[in-house]
């Protein structure tokens, strides 16, 4: 065998064992885990509320530098962007085990035990002959000086798992790297990696408007420039993905595509500004969120508002918060808030759907905000609608022109107590009590932590985990970029923890003894996990790091 045909097969050989199920060594030798709680969605749950209050083993006694520290990171062979999801006590490899599974942006996908990190297996889901999208392929976007990705564009959206079916869905794009763009919705079971029946689908649409790319009153879908930011959403057999832009690089507009979970066959198609522009749906990287009822909610950013000169009509809904129910093959508006200065957030770029949004458990309120430094409170089945001088809603909190809200803000519920915590760039982390009486946030009973936090234009990833309403089990934890502007730079990342009942007392940082304890480089919007004594972060720095106790 000559020695170019020698490195064809050992290349070949190499791939085909990367796409295999596969065990390796563990990295860490872990002890027993009595806790077995699964994190299948982005934010822990479909209200995106990102609380997980059966964490037993983590404190506020034990998260301190003595006892709380990195155990082991997780390698993978690009960035992650989308967040790590955790399925505990899953029957894989002649055993149970709480199993972490990492998208990564070069459409890879990674099974690992979550408390010893044995990897169980790896495949990339590039379509074949292609590869995941780069920045330098949105030639258009940012008038060609696209930096909001830093590298590839594959699996970008974090997943969905079902449990039952023990299915993991997942948006993986791809290109040839000429003109060609697709998306491909998958389905692979969990246990081995493989494709499900009828996996993957390439993603296409298209709706009845006159609006921006429109051919014969037509709208086409665009694989290109459509960007798979939001998390995917499982609701009632069906997977829903929806979609924004690339710089707002048009023509582009919102979509929201649903398939059944079961043979991923399309079944749902919503566009958001059909006879206008834009109105994509970013919320930091967040998902739509979905009630009991399976009604979903979501907030739009720049695009149009109604139709001709009727602000209130629901056809066209940018700069908007809305309900939507499943109606007739699309999703109908069944109440929706638009600021009253809605052209004036227009026009400055100050759109609303910026930031990641959540419905308050156990209530009818939704919590949202935009760029201009407004949070909103929401009845969500009254959201105010749109008013010509003044906004008709339960509440509005100002932070500030400089609070720009890039950020996953977060909830926690003890005894007694009862917080929405955000941390906004350009602002002191907040933590405003809710009162059920009222049903308002209590501006004058807020706390914060004034030691420092995240600048530029990327705020703080959020997530509280406790021991139900045990006291001393509530702690808020936040990633964000320590220095630099994580917009358009990859920055040095921070991991923190805070007493959720008073955020004034910083538990434990990662930067305190960065020699053990430093993560990598800063994953934009992609929260931290925390699950069995564990907390998982993802970063641009090919590695997921785990965080426990030492």
């Amino acid at each position: 065998m000559s020695i170019k045909n020698f490195f064809v097969v050992l290349l070949v050989t190499i791939g085909a064992a990367c796409n295999k199920k596969q065990t390796t060594t563990p990295i860490y030798n872990a002890p027993p885990n009595d806790q077995h709680i699964s994190i299948l969605t982005q934010h822990t749950d479909n209200s995106r509320a990102g609380f997980n209050s059966n964490e037993t083993k983590l404190t506020t006694s034990n998260v301190n530098t003595s006892q709380f520290g990195k155990l082991f990171s997780l390698p993978v062979d690009d960035q992650v962007y989308a967040q790590p999801l955790v399925v505990g006590n899953l029957n894989i490899s002649n055993g149970n085990h709480n199993v972490v599974f990492i998208a990564a942006v070069s459409n890879s996908v990674y099974a690992y035990d979550a408390d010893n990190g044995t990897l169980y297996w790896q495949k990339n889901f590039s379509a074949p002959g292609m590869r995941a999208p780069r920045a330098s392929d949105m030639t258009g976007a940012c008038g060609g000086f696209y930096q909001d990705f830093s590298g590839s564009i594959g699996i970008v959206g974090t997943p969905v798992i079902d449990s039952i079916s023990k299915t993991m869905y997942f948006v993986a794009r791809n290109t040839n790297g000429s003109n060609t763009f697709n998306q491909y919705l998958h389905a692979i079971n969990i246990v081995t990696g493989a494709e499900v029946n009828g996996s993957p689908v390439q993603i296409a649409a298209t709706y009845n408007g006159n609006g921006d790319g429109s051919v014969n009153n037509i709208i086409n879908f665009d694989s290109q420039k459509q960007n798979q930011r939001q998390a995917l959403i499982l609701v009632n057999g069906r997977i829903f993905v929806s979609f924004s832009s690339h710089c707002d690089w048009g023509p582009y507009h919102g979509w929201i595509l649903g398939y059944n979970a079961n043979n991923l066959q399309q079944e749902i198609v919503y566009n958001d500004t059909p006879d206008g522009i834009y109105g994509g749906i970013w919320e930091s990287g967040m998902g739509l969120a979905a009630d009991n009822q399976g009604s979903l909610y979501a907030v739009t950013g720049n695009g149009t508002v109604g139709v001709g000169n009727d602000p209130t009509n629901p056809r066209n809904r940018g700069e908007s918060a809305m309900k939507l129910s499943v109606n007739a093959g699309s999703l109908k508006v069944e109440t929706y808030f638009t600021p009253f200065n809605f052209q004036i957030l227009e026009q400055q770029d100050l759109d609303y759907g910026v930031m990641g949004t959540f419905l308050i458990p156990n209530s009818n309120y939704y919590f949202t905000g935009c760029k201009d430094g407004n949070l909103y409170l929401l009845n969500k089945d009254n959201m105010g609608g749109y008013q010509l001088s003044s906004n008709q809603v339960q509440q509005t909190i100002p932070l500030g022109v400089d609070a720009n809200l890039h950020c996953q803000p977060s909830y926690y519920k003890g005894a007694g107590k009862e917080f929405l915590y955000v941390w906004s760039e350009n602002d002191p982390l907040r933590a405003f009590p809710f009162n059920r009486g009222s049903n308002t946030l209590e501006l004058n009973n807020q706390l914060t932590y004034n030691g420092g936090g995240p600048k530029g234009q990327s705020g703080a990833m959020l997530t509280v985990s406790s021991n139900g309403d045990v006291a001393g089990t509530g702690i808020v934890w936040a990633a964000y970029a320590k220095t630099g502007d994580a917009e358009h730079a990859v920055s040095p990342g921070v991991l923190r923890a805070f007493d959720a009942t008073d955020i004034s007392k910083l538990l434990w940082s990662n930067d305190e003894k960065p020699a053990q304890d430093a993560a990598g480089t800063y994953a934009k919007f992609s929260s931290p996990v925390v699950a069995n004594g564990h907390v998982y972060l993802a970063t641009f720095s090919n590695s997921v790091a785990v965080y426990g106790i030492k």
